[in-house]
């Protein structure tokens, strides 16, 4: 999230945060608009609350706030096996990684539409294109999201108005600690680096820079060479064999 702010901060655009952590938000905001000459407004909230996109749509609607560019990028994943998974965190992150994710883009999306003009870049994960031992559920919401958001692109296709999807594998974030998993052998091997994979997905869906901008509409891209040669290879393997390949992966050793 920190890094798509500084990215489209750097375009010129003006930024309106969400996160929970005022503390974090507010030293974010103020080093983007202090480099770059930009307003950053913060909204703290948690947005895995199911009232959360409501509010917030509210507040900006009540402030006069357009927004043309919506990232969807809050979420985490759980690892481990799905019966030891403890139900609560398990329905926090579907919560957060689905109904969160549908219920920013219906309100946002029908005030682009109505301007004919606006974008939406959702997060989802290599995960959606397999499934996924260890990560069942997480990589299964992910799933949802990537076909959710295709769908939607296209239902969408006479406006001027597009969503795509990117699909990183693992990233050098606080991911891993947060699910509570040690980086396997694989992991450290394919790691990308936050930053590019921000650059790579801002590219599928914007070419030149601030008002400038135009929409190119790519439903969605996979970051990284060896991310993209694994999504492209699973097309031609049993389900069964991309589930037990992926159980090995991601298997811990102290797992």
């Amino acid at each position: 999230g920190v890094d798509f702010a500084r990215e489209l901060g750097a375009m010129g655009c003006h930024l309106i945060l969400v996160a929970r952590r005022e503390d974090r938000l507010r030293q974010v905001a103020d080093e983007i608009c202090t480099q770059h000459s930009v307003q950053a407004q913060i909204i703290t909230a948690d947005l895995s609350k199911p009232e959360a996109p409501q509010q917030i749509y509210d507040q900006l609607k009540t402030e006069g706030k357009q927004v043309d560019v919506l990232i969807n990028n809050a979420g985490y994943g759980l690892y481990g096996e799905f019966v030891k998974l403890d139900w609560e965190r398990e329905k926090n992150m579907l919560e957060l990684d689905i109904l969160t994710v549908v219920a920013l883009t219906k309100l946002f999306v029908r005030d682009m539409v109505a301007r004919n003009f606006g974008f939406v870049l959702q997060v989802a994960s290599i995960g959606a294109y397999q499934p996924s031992p260890l990560y069942a559920t997480y990589s299964a919401a992910k799933s949802f999201v990537l076909n959710f958001s295709e769908a939607v692109n296209y239902e969408l296709r006479g406006t001027n108005v597009k969503i795509s999807v990117v699909s990183p594998g693992v990233t050098r974030t606080e991911f891993l600690q947060v699910s509570g998993q040690k980086p396997t052998f694989y992991q450290r091997m394919a790691m990308m680096e936050s930053p590019a994979v921000v650059k790579i997905g801002i590219k599928a869906m914007l070419v030149g820079l601030g008002i400038k901008a135009m929409l190119v509409g790519h439903p969605s891209v996979v970051p990284g060479l060896m991310n993209a040669s694994t999504i492209f290879l699973n097309r031609f393997m049993p389900r069964r064999m991309a589930a037990a390949i992926t159980h090995r992966l991601m298997r811990s050793q102290s797992h």
